[in-house]
């Protein structure tokens, strides 16, 4: 991790924060004037600033603005002895970060220190989001609507919940949301509500006062402060404690929120995104989800497809995540044959673009040679190859429709339910050995029921009855 970086000409304020960082195990540079800063900044980076504003050879403002140029997402924090208005109001019209007169104490420099870590945390995220968009790629029908819903939304600031089963790209649909609204320029934070414990959620979303509980050593910003103005995105929202689920009711109802152990309200300038696998109506009626939370949260409805309902989408993005794997790794890309192709489109990718990805990065890998085949997908996939006994009947007839179809043959619904109900009663009747009773248990039948159908199908010399 890049290092805090140090600047004051006074060596003993310098030993205190080296101290006070040694302790908290934070990497830090000192450096005793703002030159030396300034000539360091030529080979290298800080992750934060602290620099006092009055110093022999250099000022602190000069050198804050040296930084914002060259690195406008660093935070800068400015120490100075003099604390008046002059200073201050310079200090944040170039772009300080937090203003720490002098003398201080050092626990509340270390929490400022921390504040701005975090920000800058944040800040690299949101510049690699942009330089890196996210790519969403479909040309099904059911993905066109998506990209409609997304640009209809583009203006929008209402709460938006996406549904659709793991590996459907949920939070790729949340970030082009973001990216395409009003607030882009700000950070879009993400957390999974499912993969955090239950005892560990509640600090992780409002943030924690200092020795709000054991191990609480300094105050923490919870992802509702840290998406101030951005876009908060709730993955699997459906698994969400009770206590949390009322906690966010009031965050999205009064837009105010408490941190653990906190006092005063914060107000959250926070656009929600949610999303579930689960059906959440579901959930709502067996009462492990608040029907007003669920309210509340489906103000908009974005569905994501299935990958097996958007099959003519499997070959473009086999190509894209083999091409994608490729520059990661830095060959050449892998093509996939005719049959490789016909192959993949057939199957039901129950990961759906996930599963599909992560095949993607497999043969990126371990196929031999720069052509796939079938016959070199992994054995997992190669197993699904034969179609199952339930695949065969259902292609066989379907098959038989599409020849009646052509034939022009009219009343099928009549014709092939018969036939179907034929052959499931002289099936069931074979293996009970003809005992009408067990034959209609296993059909789902009362015994009186099947004895008619047998008389309306003609089955009577077929059968023998008990």
């Amino acid at each position: 991790m890049k290092p805090v970086w140090i600047i004051d000409d006074d060596r003993s304020i310098r030993w205190v924060f080296e101290k006070a960082l040694t302790r908290e195990r934070i990497e830090f540079k000192t450096f005793a004037s703002a030159q030396e800063a300034e000539a360091a900044l030529q080979t290298a980076t800080p992750r934060v600033v602290v620099t006092d504003i009055r110093m022999p050879g250099g000022s602190g403002l000069d050198l804050l603005k040296t930084i914002k140029e060259k690195l406008p997402h660093v935070p800068v924090i400015i120490m100075t002895a003099y604390s008046d208005l002059e200073s201050a109001v310079s200090a944040f019209q170039g772009g300080a970060f937090e203003y720490l007169p002098k003398p201080f104490d050092v626990d509340h420099a270390v929490e400022l220190v921390r504040r701005a870590l975090e920000e800058s945390m944040r800040q690299t995220e949101v510049v690699e989001e942009r330089t890196e968009p996210p790519e969403i790629l479909g040309q099904a029908p059911s993905m066109q609507e998506v990209f409609r819903a997304i640009g209809r939304l583009s203006n929008s600031q209402a709460t938006v919940l996406i549904t659709g089963e793991s590996g459907t790209g949920k939070e790729l649909v949340a970030r082009a949301l973001h990216r395409h609204s009003p607030r882009a320029a700000r950070p879009f934070i993400a957390i999974n509500t499912a993969a955090i414990p239950k005892d560990l959620l509640e600090s992780e979303l409002f943030g924690h006062e200092r020795g709000a509980f054991t191990g609480a050593q300094t105050m923490r910003r919870g992802r509702f402060e840290q998406a101030e103005g951005g876009t908060l995105f709730l993955d699997e929202i459906g698994d969400m404690p009770p206590e949390l689920q009322t906690r966010l009711l009031r965050v999205l109802s009064d837009g105010h929120f408490y941190r653990v152990g906190g006092h005063q309200p914060i107000k959250a300038n926070v656009r929600v995104i949610a999303a579930t696998h689960q059906d959440l109506e579901t959930r709502v009626k067996e009462g492990l989800f608040r029907e007003d939370l669920y309210h509340r949260l489906n103000v908009i409805r974005l569905r994501l497809p299935p990958l097996r309902e958007r099959r003519e989408d499997i070959p473009l993005l086999a190509r894209h995540f083999l091409q994608k794997s490729a520059r990661d790794l830095g060959v050449e890309p892998k093509r996939l044959s005719d049959a490789a192709l016909k192959y993949l489109t057939s199957l039901d990718f129950p990961g759906n673009v996930r599963q599909l990805e992560n095949l993607c990065h497999w043969l990126t890998v371990m196929a031999p040679g720069q052509n796939v085949d079938v016959a070199d997908l992994p054995p997992e996939f190669r197993r699904e190859s034969a179609p199952s006994r339930e695949a065969s009947w259902i292609a066989a007839l379907e098959s038989e429709v599409e020849n009646a179809l052509n034939r022009g043959q009219s009343g099928l619904m009549d014709d092939f339910g018969r036939q179907f109900e034929k052959a499931l009663i002289l099936k069931a009747l074979q293996h009970t050995g003809g005992r009408r009773i067990e034959a209609a248990h296993l059909l789902g039948l009362g015994r009186n029921t099947l004895t008619r159908k047998i008389h309306e199908l003609g089955l009577d010399h077929d059968t023998t009855s008990q």
